[in-house]
């Protein structure tokens, strides 16, 4: 088996199929790739017995056919500092050994008899819910809140972003009771209704390998959702159980309405934050007509630091508290200039909302307030 490729292209192509191998796997072959070589067509194939990732690329001078699992981790870490230029794969059918060179050097290693890699059993699964998506509207709903899932492995079904595919759109929510991110984007319409929990790590790739792509095609059962674009095939399990009603925690009605500069808020936040408790991160937000005074202190270390911002408020005073981390998470994700914090009182949650939207999205985070002593 011999194929030839270009190093960078190639290198780009397995280091995002790299995205779904664990670190450590109880199946060792599972730190491999499973290449398989069909005619010009090379498969690249990875997975951590869950899920799997799939990757098609066209490849040059290919001769004969066959599959072999290969070192993930030696491969990506020679193919990152191999100059860009086209490089040469040959696999021998029988010993396995594999030679890997280009104009200026040659390196060899040993492969494992494609065979052994495990093929996982799938049952067919009845309620198919399948549409196309723009890749925009899938990568935008996975930065719009991977930052706020939870970790509580005793709320498994917080742990993930929730798809609420709609006839018109898919809104994307996120929470881990502290906080709340609900993101609708109705860029294409899929034209099916239906819901499921996909798991933070499979999030995190879908946004990091599919991120090039123009259209993805989305499959999914109770158990599992498939996502394929011409270059690659992702296939993940699904968190069971039912995602909270995040309606019903928004709050209907926050007659205090904040429109402050997003940056300048961000920087004053995370300056006053250093002289704060470094466990709890309260930040006190003082609020009166025309400017946001931050506070924070550290009693038993003895600092403390104060910042005001300007802001455009015209409501009574009122005085909140935040977790310093959780309002800079939120105000680096927000993509507009400005910010809207909607509040109600000091023990009721905050919304927040980009000042400015397109007409196809629209973002809405809830951030619970910290207690003020």
């Amino acid at each position: 088996m011999k194929f030839n490729v270009p190093s960078k292209d190639f290198y780009n192509f397995v280091s995002a199929v790299s995205k779904v191998i664990n670190s450590k796997n109880t199946i060792a072959v599972l730190n491999n790739f499973l290449f398989t070589l069909d005619g010009d067509q090379l498969t690249i194939k990875a997975s951590d017995t869950e899920n799997s990732l799939v990757g098609r690329m066209t490849v040059f001078e290919a001769e004969g056919s066959g599959s072999v699992c290969i070192d993930a981790r030696l491969l990506v870490e020679l193919l990152k500092e191999m100059p860009d230029q086209g490089i040469t794969f040959e696999i021998d059918d029988d010993t396995f050994e594999v030679k890997i060179s280009y104009a200026s050097g040659s390196y060899n290693t040993l492969a494992i008899n494609g065979q052994e890699y495990p093929v996982p059993l799938r049952e067919e699964e009845a309620n198919v819910m399948a549409f196309t998506a723009p890749s925009e509207q899938v990568i935008k709903g996975m930065e719009a809140t991977l930052f706020a899932v939870g970790s509580d492995e005793l709320r498994p079904q917080m742990m993930g972003v929730l798809w609420d595919v709609k006839a018109d759109g898919i809104i994307f929510v996120a929470t881990d009771t502290r906080k709340l991110v609900k993101y609708v984007n109705r860029l294409a319409a899929p034209g099916v209704e239906g819901s499921f929990i996909l798991p933070l790590k499979s999030a995190s790739v879908l946004r990091t390998v599919f991120a090039r792509e123009e259209e993805i095609k989305v499959t999914v059962t109770p158990k599992r959702a498939t996502f394929e674009s011409p270059s690659f095939v992702f296939d993940c399990v699904l968190i069971k159980g039912a995602f909270p009603d995040y309606n019903r925690v928004i709050p209907a009605n926050n007659p205090l309405v904040v429109t402050v500069d997003r940056l300048g808020l961000l920087n004053a936040v995370k300056r006053v934050g250093v002289f704060g408790d470094g466990g709890a991160g309260l930040v006190k937000f003082i609020i009166t007509p025309g400017k946001i005074e931050l506070n924070a202190q550290d009693n038993n270390m003895g600092k403390s630091g104060r910042e005001t911002v300007p802001c455009d408020y015209e409501g009574k005073a009122i005085t909140i508290g935040f977790g310093g981390p959780y309002i800079i998470e939120i105000f680096s994700s927000l993509p507009s200039a400005e910010v809207v914090m909607k509040l109600s009182d000091p023990s009721r949650p905050a919304v927040c909302l980009p000042a400015e939207e397109s007409e196809t999205s629209q973002t809405i985070i809830l951030l619970m307030p910290m207690n003020i002593i």
